[in-house]
């Protein structure tokens, strides 16, 4: 079991890493006003979405496996239910990316940089409330 709670905090710091990073891009992409940079931002974050996205799932299936060792404990426990509302939240979060790249591809501006650096931020509340309801769980039953 530790070493899929291993796996599984591993694939969570990947999966993290590229959802803080992506719409960095997105706010230097909607600034940028040089056709060359946003060819080579567009890339980026293509390359990016594809590389991280495995991560998200591999996240989401190792906290399953985790969960299948004592479903009865965690599906009785309001902190835990909360902390899936978060990841579902999370993978919404991640398929919008994908949106805005595509919408990127087709040339349309989807949002202003300072919307980018708003949206920049809600990977990082989700984690600080993810992690503050794992290791602290004030919600406990």
């Amino acid at each position: 079991m530790l070493w899929i709670k291993a796996f599984h905090i591993i694939f969570v710091i990947c999966w993290f890493a590229g959802i803080f990073y992506l719409p960095r891009l997105f706010v230097y992409h909607a600034i940028s006003e040089h056709q060359p940079t946003r060819d080579h931002l567009l890339v980026m974050e293509q390359k990016l979405y594809r590389f991280v996205t495995p991560f998200a799932y591999l996240s989401i299936g190792f906290g399953a496996w985790l969960t299948s060792f004592n479903t009865d404990y965690y599906f009785s426990q309001t902190w835990f239910w909360c902390k899936i509302v978060l990841v579902a939240a999370l993978l919404v979060y991640h398929i919008q990316c994908g949106r805005y790249i595509k919408r990127f591809v087709a040339g349309e501006e989807p949002r202003s940089h300072t919307f980018y650096r708003w949206f920049n931020e809600v990977p990082v509340l989700a984690l600080f409330a993810i992690v503050i309801l794992v290791v602290v769980k004030p919600l406990t039953n």
